[in-house]
């Protein structure tokens, strides 16, 4: 599998589609601090988006979709300046899966969250920003507007098997909306970024894949066709970490789910991901996590 694929299967996300938001006239509405991450796509009208800690607000269209990646409070407006309302009891009186605002009309929502299996969701979100605004009008959008059209249906029809199937609905917007973040270019730090360029996605991949494999610096650099100074240097540059730092660091990862999915000795765990010894690898895993393996199985 390429690298965000690896990382999505090991956090594992499971979303939970809350319910949607029909709202009409002018209106404002504070929310809480969601649990996980929180995804909202605008099928209706248009808005106002402002998340505590950030200074500039954000303009929502129609097909438009945010991620929020901090579980910070916010604020949904068709008029910042408006006194919001607390959204927690309008939510609560939701009827078929619908919150209704002002008697609805104007402005449709549908949202929900993502929360991880995985102990180490930080590797994915903390590479991005608070909010991730993916427009409408994004040159690679029509995935996005598919699911969100089949998703909007899914709550609409309730059908059998509508909750699994819009599920994975949900996570196909998840990698649809972090290929369109990447597709602009922004810069950033963090393996993320790595993807958007093709010679260190090649080295990434490979780590991924084969993380017991003894890479040296020569063969991942071979992999991204660069001179083993020139890769160094640009891989610590876009990921923040030496290539070898960052494939220690994948591989506690790894070593960590198995150690709590499986029955694996430490021992079995340590030769498969490229250690000579148990005492090494137990070595390396408290250096990156903490604690020993046997105390990260344990809880």
């Amino acid at each position: 599998m390429d690298p965000l694929s690896t990382v999505l299967a090991l956090l594992r996300p499971r979303s939970y589609i809350s319910a949607g938001l029909d709202a009409g006239g002018e209106w404002a509405m504070r929310f809480g601090a969601p649990e996980g991450v929180k995804f909202n796509a605008i099928m209706r009208g248009a808005g106002w988006l402002l998340v505590d800690g950030e200074t500039v607000p954000q303009r929502l269209e129609q097909g438009d979709c945010f991620l929020l990646t901090r579980g910070r409070p916010f604020v949904l407006a068709s008029d910042l300046s408006l006194d919001p309302i607390d959204a927690a009891p309008i939510y609560a009186q939701a009827g078929d899966g619908v919150a209704t605002c002002n008697g609805g009309g104007d402005f449709f929502l549908v949202g929900g969250r993502f929360s991880f299996a995985g102990d180490q969701a930080s590797m994915l979100f903390d590479t991005l920003p608070p909010v991730v605004h993916v427009r409408e009008a994004s040159a690679q959008a029509s995935v996005l507007r598919w699911s969100l059209d089949r998703l909007a249906e899914e709550l609409r029809d309730k059908q059998p098997g509508g909750a699994l199937v819009a599920e994975h609905l949900a996570h196909i917007m998840l990698v649809q909306i972090l290929r369109l973040h990447l597709s602009r270019g922004e810069a950033g730090t963090g393996w993320l970024f790595a993807l958007s360029d093709r010679r260190l996605r090649a080295a990434l991949g490979a780590m991924h894949a084969e993380p017991g494999k003894p890479w040296t610096l020569a063969q991942l650099a071979a992999l991204a066709g660069m001179s083993r100074s020139s890769f160094a240097e640009r891989f610590r540059q876009v990921v923040g970490a030496s290539p070898l730092a960052y494939l220690t660091r994948w591989r506690m990862l790894v070593a960590g789910d198995r150690l709590r999915g499986s029955g694996e000795t430490v021992a079995s765990l340590a030769v498969s991901l490229g250690y000579e010894s148990e005492s090494a690898f137990s070595t390396a895993f408290r250096r990156v996590m903490a604690v020993s393996p046997r105390q990260y199985r344990q809880g």
